[in-house]
Parts: structure tokens; sequence; C-alpha cells
């Protein structure tokens, strides 16, 4: 009976780590919701360990790796940029990357404040 309770926690557990998984994962295809950094930030540590700065073309992702390279082209008016992850973040729900001010500007959207984005990993 243990052995049959065990299974089924695990069959349980894996079919939930796997539905997270497939959920937090983005979507090439589809827009993610972008914000940017408050200048609060500049100076600071970020995950990686680097110092925060606007004026880099830097990201916060909860589920590139550090170092990745992504390419996020604003859906509203199709202007792109390269960012490199070293942050984690964002952590306001309904947002799914938040980029420098820097890229920010680069795509248009610093009035509005968020935007869609169009989110493709170019290296790891």
């Amino acid at each position: 009976m243990k052995a049959f309770i065990t299974a089924i926690l695990c069959t349980m557990f894996a079919a939930t780590v796997s539905g997270q998984t497939a959920a937090k994962t983005p979507n090439a295809d589809s827009a993610v919701t972008c914000s940017y950094y408050s200048s609060k930030y500049d100076g600071r540590l970020t995950a990686s360990g680097q110092r925060f700065s606007n004026e880099r073309l830097t990201a916060a992702s909860k589920t590139y790796p550090m170092g990745t390279r992504l390419r996020l082209t604003n859906v509203k008016n199709g202007r792109t940029v390269v960012v490199v992850v070293n942050d984690r973040g964002p952590f306001v729900p309904g947002r799914d990357i938040s980029v420098t001010r820097r890229a920010a500007q680069q795509l248009g959207f610093v009035r509005s404040g968020l935007t869609q984005v169009n989110m493709v990993s170019i290296s790891n």
C-alpha cells in the first residue's frame, strides 16, 4: 500500500511540475507582457552579480538562463532589440520580462510603461 501511495504522489508531482514548466516557458509565437525597470535600481546588484544599469541592454526573466540573448520585438510597432538576461523577475503578476530603460526606448514603450513583445532566444 505504501508503494502504491508513493507511486501516485510521484505521478501527481511529475504532472504538476511538467504542467508548470510548460506554462512558464515562453512561446516564441505568442506575445508576452514586457515592462521596464525603475531608475531606483541603478547600481544595485542583479541576480547574476552584475551591477544594474539602465544604460545597458539587459533584462530580467524568470525562465531563461543567465546570459541568454533574447530578441524582443514590440508587436505594436515592429521595433526590435537584443537584450541579455542578467536578472530574475519581474515579480509583478502578469508580467513576463522586464528590460532596462534603454531597451524600452529602443522598443518605443517608455511612455506607456508596458507593451507586448515577441521573445525569441538567439543564444544561451
